[in-house]
């Protein structure tokens, strides 16, 4: 199967499978970003699913269409968190048996929200790569069912549904913005609104560290790349040197991509919890965090963020609160 095999027709038959199990995320007006872009804002709220992130949708999917023998085998997912809650809540409704393989350095919140869903986890490597590795062997190893992140048909389609939802409820939609990390969530999204209007506009945006999605799109091919921190830390992991789907699908369905720093992705963290009173983790604000910022991007008159994700740390939320209050005093100061 190649990525043009991936079809509308699939993301109407995951739509399909996952309704009455995944929630149908509202599409909410952000009045200041509006007026600070000069363009009609709205945010789609996938922070709102019952796992805080829209990967529910994708692994909702594949699991729904597993074989009893699958099933019976149990599943396995490497993550750095959002994934794999996914996985293990869904695996949890199915009786499923479920391991996540973990990199060492994911923040350890993270970590506790799986175990408290049942999923027995496996910390390995200091990298997404490397708990990858440990995934595949377990794969190999005892039988079971690879649950992947991104690069799968049914994970792809299961993330399109977003796209659907969007053209029901915003037909008039000129622009998308949407993390970018393995594609999944970008590809399946695109795929939906391109078929409806190939005129809509769909733009990736990724932090500027390790930066994989991004940096392969502009060297033709897939590339590895040491992991960096970053406050969104669930856009990083590789895209895979042998990617199926999502790599091909990039190239082919975005307008554009561009990165934003982490002090930016902090502004949008705290633009988002002052303007529109949202919990967003850092993954979720890039493209908040592109629109605070300006970046040349062509947006139109009918712009859409997706707010991937609302699973942050309580500390760094805070935190992030904090400082930003701390700068607005600071610069109304300087300007007495």
């Amino acid at each position: 199967m190649s990525s043009s095999d991936i079809t509308l027709k699939d993301i109407y038959i995951a739509r399909q499978r996952i309704t009455g199990i995944v929630r149908k995320t509202p599409l909410v007006s952000s009045p200041c970003l509006s007026e600070l872009v000069g363009s009609s804002v709205y945010l789609k709220l996938e922070s709102l699913q019952e796992t805080g992130s829209f990967k529910v949708r994708g692994a909702t999917n594949k699991m729904l269409d597993l074989t009893e023998e699958q099933k019976e085998q149990g599943v396995v997912a490497a993550s750095t968190g959002n994934h794999a809650r996914a996985v293990a809540y869904m695996a949890q409704k199915l009786d499923i048996r479920a391991k996540i393989c973990i990199s060492k350095d994911v923040p350890q919140y993270r970590v506790e929200a799986i175990k408290k869903l049942g999923a027995k986890v496996i910390l390995s490597g200091h990298s997404q790569d490397e708990a990858m590795e440990r995934a595949f062997q377990l794969v190999e190893d005892q039988g079971m069912t690879m649950i992947h992140p991104f690069d799968d048909p049914a994970i792809i389609a299961g993330q399109g549904t977003i796209g659907l939802e969007l053209l029901e409820q915003l037909p008039e939609i000129k622009t998308v913005l949407v993390p970018l990390s393995g594609g999944g969530l970008i590809s399946g999204i695109a795929l939906a609104l391109k078929s409806a209007d190939p005129e809509i506009r769909v733009i990736g945006v990724s932090m500027d560290t390790s930066a994989v999605m991004y940096h392969s799109l502009r060297a033709g091919e897939p590339l590895e790349m040491n992991e960096e921190y970053t406050i969104a830390d669930a856009l990083l992991g590789g895209i895979g040197l042998n990617n199926k789907y999502t790599f091909r699908m990039c190239q082919e369905y975005l307008d554009d991509t561009v990165l934003v720093t982490d002090d930016e992705i902090a502004d949008g963290i705290a633009f988002a919890l002052k303007s529109d009173h949202l919990v967003v983790e850092g993954a979720g604000a890039v493209g908040v965090a592109a629109l605070l910022r300006r970046k040349k991007i062509e947006v139109g008159c009918k712009v859409v963020v997706i707010v991937s994700g609302g699973n942050i740390d309580l500390r760094l939320l805070l935190n992030i609160a904090r400082e930003h209050s701390c700068r607005q005093v600071n610069r109304q100061l300087e300007g007495q």
